[in-house]
């Protein structure tokens, strides 16, 4: 009888608290690739990919698909493109299963801190390169073709396309999968998953970062904590120049060919804020749950939070001002003037000037408060000056009409910051 109880209890995983670990769809994605990569006709291939794999997904499937916005003619296409890659990480894909009981137990430590811990389940997938992990919907992703990978991945076939991923397997990512996984949980308890501001993702990934660490009990296994603390004062003084951006890429999700050459180092900046927070607090578990539920996007609190580490030199409404200065705005509209009641119907040509050169790449033109029924036909056809500071739409315009639109955030300079949005309103006359 004891020798049957032992055995129930090796066969059966770790479950802390009704949390599941999923990986059916690493054995469907490798049927499907098995019976695509001998198959020539494109469009059987597609057929393949879905039938074998995106129709039978796991919820889990669905969510990475939908968050990292792959599709069926993607895979398709990295499959033909990159059979070296696929075949030096299969076998590492193949293990997920084997880290069920390293994740339970890393939840378990994660609940020791954070008491109030809301049950999340996990599902290892494959996708297409764009994460190692992340969550959507309640669920929490593992890209599994990125995250267990080790140094012998071939990545020879999209280095040029994904640069940063040589590096990063490299460092033997299948190690540190209970690190991430615990990272990507406390990401689903807090209140938000995108932040409207660098400093709010910064935050947001720093807390993560941090308590996978100390609930752990182990060191970050990202190079950026290391390199950061290295080269701290310089990091910084670059940093508040963009805090208040909406602009995250220039420190998360980024290229390393930057001035630091090292990517993703607004991780760093988050982490530095949370540890000192909580190094500051009498109350440490109060601190660890007062950084889970954390209003993000919540400027007021967030500053507050923020401050209360005196991590930068000054006080942040020092560089709000400072970034609100460099902020693109509308200057002009000719030949209309905005607000005029007499604009003359018909063809017509409107040029908006901005205070600045913008990227003239990124146009946005949007419905106004009064929505659809007031927005102007517009051609597609948008003409950018020589010195980008002004743009030209084509307009045809009824008689007697109300119209508005917004000239929206798609706009940008070329550091990536947003256009204040500017609503233009006019009417034609009879």
């Amino acid at each position: 009888m004891k020798k049957l109880l032992l055995l129930l209890l090796t066969m059966t995983p770790l479950v802390s608290f009704s949390q599941q670990i999923i990986a059916d769809d690493i054995d469907r994605f490798w049927n499907a690739y098995d019976k695509i990569v001998v198959e020539k006709d494109s469009l059987k291939q597609l057929d393949l990919i879905k039938t074998l794999y995106i129709d039978k997904a796991t919820p889990g499937l669905g969510g990475i698909m939908k968050a990292r916005r792959y599709t069926a003619e993607e895979f398709v296409y990295a499959i033909n493109h990159y059979p070296k890659f696929w075949n030096s990480v299969r076998n590492n894909t193949l293990k997920s299963k084997e880290f069920s009981k390293e994740i339970n137990e890393g939840v378990a430590k994660l609940k020791d801190i954070y008491p109030d811990l809301k049950p999340v389940n996990t599902y290892f997938e494959i996708g297409i390169l764009r994460t190692g992990g992340t969550t959507m919907d309640g669920m929490l992703l593992i890209g599994s073709e990125v995250a267990l990978t080790d140094r012998s991945v071939v990545t020879e076939e999209f280095d040029k396309k994904y640069p940063h991923l040589r590096s990063y397997f490299d460092t033997e990512p299948i190690n540190d999968v209970v690190f991430l996984n615990v990272h990507e949980y406390i990401h689903t308890q807090q209140k938000e998953t995108i932040g409207n501001s660098l400093l709010s993702q910064t935050i947001m990934e720093g807390a993560a970062e941090f308590l996978a660490e100390i609930s752990l009990n182990v060191k970050s296994p990202n190079p950026q904590i290391e390199f950061g603390y290295k080269n701290e004062e310089k990091i910084k003084q670059e940093y508040v120049k963009e805090m208040f951006s909406s602009n995250i890429y220039n420190w998360l999700m980024n290229s390393p060919d930057n001035q630091f050459k090292m990517r993703d180092l607004g991780y760093f900046v988050g982490y530095a804020i949370c540890k000192r927070y909580y190094e500051l607090a009498q109350d440490k578990k109060q601190a660890v749950k007062e950084m889970i539920n954390l209003d993000y996007n919540n400027e007021t609190a967030l500053i507050s939070f923020a401050e209360k580490t005196n991590y930068f030199d000054k006080p942040l409404s020092f560089y709000k001002a400072e970034f609100e200065k460099r902020i693109p705005t509308v200057v002009a509209i000719s030949p209309i003037k905005n607000g005029s009641k007499k604009v003359k119907s018909g063809k017509t040509q409107i040029t908006i000037t901005f205070s600045q050169p913008l990227n003239g790449r990124n146009s946005g033109i949007d419905f106004g408060p009064l929505g659809a029924d007031y927005f102007p036909k517009l051609s597609p056809n948008r003409v950018w000056s020589e010195d980008k500071k002004s743009i030209t739409l084509e307009a045809d315009l009824e008689p007697n009409k109300h119209y508005q639109f917004v000239v929206d955030k798609t706009f940008r300079n070329n550091e990536g910051i947003r256009i204040k949005p500017y609503l233009v309103e006019f009417t034609t006359k009879k």
